[in-house]
């Protein structure tokens, strides 16, 4: 695929990575109801300013049209953050919003979508918090009219799905791999050295992208010998992590080390993402008695393990920029609730480096037309460039980032 740089649009954010978060069963058993976990923001569009130059009138050209936004929880700092970043975005570009998130409940994200096309919204952005189970409720918003965005992540078995705007999943897990060989040094030496892998949510169609990003990059080093899996846990069901979660992982590598590193050096835990880098990194610090300290990875740059990457505790964070994600979103969305038809060229107008991607994300009954971001790697000492995105800044000691997000 050709990449396409980005020319400036009216965001000064730079591109990257993220994200996460996965299903589980909740005490709501999607009722509709609201909680304090699941909340819904309606919000009007912003009257035009009239001071300003611009040719664009932001809400004339919006057409005082609504976007149904479904994210999946609050319980992950990563969706509060995108949650954020797109009504800012679509209601700064006129649009109504009504934001939901669902709990990690997959019968309430059902709901929730439901009642937004009974709503009549006319367009959905929709982070799934399982792929797999959306199809009969989609093909209620395709009777409607209403197009449907899938954001982050892939929506899976429905024709209703009009694009997908992501990253490239592949390359984060790729980007994870790549640095483990270079902080090894594995081209040059022979190790060996012992890795073990913590994968995500079997539910999320981006678990197995990252898992296998990470794995065939480092793969001619495990057929080499240069790289050894203790456990012998080589697969990606054998690693996932149910929801993304911080306790779970922190119990799969709590057994791993008693049940493989007694007395065994562990070198390396490649985690999928921030959350169960959380937990792996706990398991280090409270069960492992090596003398080393290994190599961990992550992804998403939240807080707690950025934290952790001060102290020594993580190694690194692939970074996806969810304020560019957001950007790029909008553009699709102008373009769709404008009457037209998105495609390769739509790319020069986002305000990141992207590519168009029309091969790689069959969701088993369409090709979804793609447009994803490209993620960055963030260790101790390039994180004045998270400083840089106006997404973090340093605490008053100036020793560890804060988000300036507001529900962060």
């Amino acid at each position: 695929m050709k990449k396409f740089l980005a020319v400036l649009s009216t965001l000064v954010m730079v591109g990257s990575l993220a994200s996460c978060g996965g299903t589980s069963s909740s005490s709501d058993n999607g009722t509709g109801a609201n909680t304090n976990s699941n909340t819904e923001s309606k919000t009007d569009a912003k009257p035009a300013d009239d001071s300003s130059s611009k040719t664009d009138d932001s809400s004339s050209s919006s057409g005082g049209k609504t976007v149904g936004i479904a994210m999946p929880t609050k319980s992950l700092e990563r969706w509060n953050r995108d949650g954020e970043y797109l009504k800012a975005q679509f209601e700064e570009a006129g649009y109504k919003v009504e934001l939901k998130y669902s709990d990690n409940d997959t019968n309430q994200q059902n709901n929730d979508i439901q009642g937004m096309i009974a709503d009549k919204v006319d367009l959905l952005l929709i982070a799934a918090i399982d792929g797999n189970t959306l199809s009969q409720t989609l093909a209620d918003a395709k009777d409607a009219g209403i197009s449907v965005i899938a954001y982050d992540r892939l929506i899976m078995n429905t024709d209703a799905v009009s694009y997908y705007v992501s990253f490239d999943n592949y390359t984060v897990g790729k980007l994870q791999g790549e640095y483990v060989i270079d902080a090894l040094d594995l081209k040059n030496s022979d190790g060996p050295f012992n890795i073990e892998f913590t994968a995500g949510d079997p539910a999320d169609n981006n678990a197995g992208y990252f898992f296998n990003g990470a794995y065939d990059a480092l793969k001619e080093y495990i057929d080499a010998g240069k790289l050894k899996i203790p456990s012998g846990k080589t697969k990606f069901e054998q690693v996932a992590t149910d929801s993304w979660s911080t306790d779970k992982a922190l119990e799969n590598m709590q057994n791993t080390l008693a049940s493989y590193y007694t007395s065994t050096q562990l070198d390396v835990a490649l985690c999928s993402n921030d959350s169960t880098a959380l937990g792996v990194a706990q398991a280090i610090s409270s069960d492992y008695s090596g003398k080393n300290t290994p190599i961990v990875t992550g992804q998403d740059g939240d807080i707690a393990n950025l934290k952790n990457i001060v102290d020594g505790k993580q190694s690194m964070t692939v970074y996806k920029n969810v304020n560019d994600e957001a950007a790029a979103t909008l553009e699709v969305s102008k373009a769709i609730l404008s009457g037209q038809t998105p495609d390769a060229g739509l790319v020069s107008s986002l305000s990141a480096e992207a590519t168009y991607d029309t091969e790689s994300y069959n969701n088993g009954v369409k090709v979804v037309p793609s447009y994803l971001l490209v993620p960055y790697v963030i260790t101790k000492d390039k994180l004045d460039v998270l400083v840089d995105t106006g997404l973090y800044k340093w605490d008053s000691d100036n020793k560890y980032l804060e988000s300036t997000a507001k529900t962060t």
